[in-house]
């Protein structure tokens, strides 16, 4: 059974944890209080930490603990001090999504496993071969990708990937949806996710996708080259965990897929009115729908709980014991506020370009880049996997002998073909940079935007040559599955229009951000560059807004907008 891949099951508590275990999992992942990227899950007193590794190796399973949301400058020395107790502890691996708190760790504990988080968007060998070359020795692998992409992905990877095999999905692209934090005040990168996917849109649930299920794909799985498979579910209940796990054991420990009556025992335990696969089987449409109804409501409650060994024991694993290490936060670096330096916008369409010199660069997506001449540089699609890889470098090189110097960065898996082909990298904010120690690392590559869910006091407590998103409708989620629609709208009748962007969809704000009147907050805050987002935009008001930020125009009177915080 050496070769065979792990199962990874989700511990909310440590009676999930115990159910975990028993069930036969191989290991299994935690959060403490803070920085976890389910908040509202009970989650582990640094004590029950402890004690959770402990049991677990006592039972012959790995341990890993989630340090997988966004950190604040303010919050890092508490991140860097919960990292130093669990290593400690004897934790077996670290899953973050933080750059910089990545940073931090592998300098002081390079013996510590870290594993990226899909928080981190990884959906290629270029990301992978990059995450590695920082220290990572897994990356877990965007929910999206087909079969095909993961077998493409495994073949290629310097570094082992982890899959999610069953549990709740987001319609969004993991690490890539502000709809929550911009709409709802609660951030999904920080683990406090409202879920607006949830809520209805034009009378109906275009955006609430069913629970992923791979049971009926094991054989697959197996030879896929997957070292770990994932359920999630650090918010279900123990005998949630007890059952789905009990079932993956039979299923991985037979070598087979599920019959009937073993879906049916995985939809009683919980379901969004049946499962999906579409992702994995390249088919992500309408039918992958799905919204919690009474009946699997009443499903679930029927479901008895097992809570009881399922399996025999395995051997107990041996920890090192581990010299005590003080992760420390660097304090702030040198740095004073600089003036005002650059401006610069993306445009989703390319029919409105503007003639004027007021942006120093103007970007248009990768694949909409047609020769236009007041265009000097690239926005690259958020999403690339492995079998577009070869179109996406086709495109790249098409625009680099045209003479395009500038790209937008969108993915950590772009950097090193970008730097390969010589471009002048910017990075963008979809990196999600929230602290200062991202930002040194990502400028060594080029200028950073700053995440636009940051007030002005936490931009003004990273310093550097940093950018922020000054105007502009904030592209809220990237969506997979193919939208018929080109506009939701909610509940109290608020509209989010939809445009494409690289084969897929963007649902953008439906108001835009605007900041031309508040020129000093953005120089207090020491921002250097200044960015602009045109989506729905005519060119007469391209040429309005422009004018607007020319004279530092307060917003137009009754005109609904949002603003960077004070």
């Amino acid at each position: 059974m050496a070769n065979m891949p792990e199962l990874l099951a989700p511990c909310g508590s440590f009676d999930g944890m115990k159910a975990a275990v028993y069930a036969g999992a191989d290991a299994v992942y935690f959060g403490g209080q803070a920085f976890s990227a389910r908040m509202n899950a009970r989650n582990f007193t640094s004590e029950e930490a402890a004690r959770g590794i402990s049991f677990c190796h006592e039972n012959g399973v790995r341990a890993y603990a989630a340090l997988n949301t966004q950190i604040y400058d303010r919050d890092l020395e508490k991140a860097a001090t919960f990292a130093a107790f669990l290593y400690q502890a004897g934790i077996d691996a670290l899953i973050i999504s933080d750059i910089g708190l990545a940073r931090l760790i592998h300098e002081a504990a390079p013996g510590l496993a870290l594993h990226a988080s899909t928080q981190m968007a990884g959906h290629n060998v270029g990301a992978a071969s990059f995450l590695a070359s920082l220290g990572f020795r897994r990356m877990v692998c965007a929910r999206e990708l087909s079969l095909e992409n993961v077998k493409a992905l495994c073949a290629g990877a310097p570094i082992e990937i982890e899959m999610f095999i069953h549990g709740a999905l987001c319609v969004s692209q993991s690490g890539g949806c502000l709809m929550s934090s911009v709409v709802g005040g609660r951030s999904g990168n920080r683990g406090e996710c409202a879920q607006p996917c949830r809520l209805p849109y034009n009378g109906g649930y275009p955006l609430s996708l069913k629970d992923l299920c791979l049971a009926g794909h094991v054989k697959e799985l197996l030879i896929s080259g997957v070292k770990s498979l994932k359920i999630e579910g650090r918010m279900k209940s123990p005998a949630y965990v007890e059952g789905v796990v009990s079932v993956y054991r039979r299923l991985i420990d037979e070598k087979r897929n599920a019959t009937d009556k073993e879906q049916k025992t995985l939809r009683a335990l919980f379901s969004r009115d049946g499962f999906t696969a579409g992702y994995f089987t390249g088919s992500p449409d309408a039918s992958m729908l799905g919204v919690r109804q009474e009946a699997d409501k009443k499903q679930t409650a029927k479901a008895a709980p097992l809570l009881h060994k399922t399996k025999t024991k395995k051997p107990p694993l041996v920890v090192p014991v581990r010299e005590s290490v003080h992760i420390m936060a660097p304090g702030p670096r040198d740095g004073a506020a600089r003036p005002h330096r650059n401006r610069t916008a993306r445009f989703y369409d390319p029919s409105v370009l503007p003639d004027t010199d007021f942006f120093d660069i103007i970007y248009v997506p990768l694949f909409l880049w047609n020769g236009q001449r007041q265009a000097k540089g690239v926005l690259l699609p958020p999403v690339v996997p492995e079998k577009e890889m070869e179109a996406f470098r086709k495109a790249l090189l098409r625009v680099k002998n045209a003479g395009i110097t500038h790209v937008l960065v969108s993915n950590i898996g772009q950097i090193p073909l970008c730097q390969e082909f010589g471009f002048c990298m910017h990075m963008d904010y979809r990196l999600n940079v929230y602290n200062d120690l991202a930002v040194s690392f990502y400028e060594q590559y080029g200028d950073v935007m700053l995440s636009p869910e940051l007030t002005l006091p936490r931009m003004r407590d990273i310093k550097g040559d940093k950018a922020a998103i000054v105007y502009g409708r904030l592209p809220l989620m990237t969506i997979e599955r193919p939208m018929k629609e080109t506009l939701l709208r909610d509940r109290r009748g608020v509209r989010f229009p939809l445009i494409k962007e690289g084969g897929r969809t963007l649902l953008i704000n439906s108001v835009p951000l605007y900041m031309a009147d508040r020129a000093k907050d953005l120089k207090q805050a020491g921002l250097t560059n200044q960015h602009f987002i045109f989506t729905t935009e005519t060119k007469k008001e391209v040429l309005d807004i422009i004018e607007q930020y020319k004279k530092m125009a307060p917003p137009p009177a009754g005109g609904a907008m949002t603003r960077i915080k004070r």
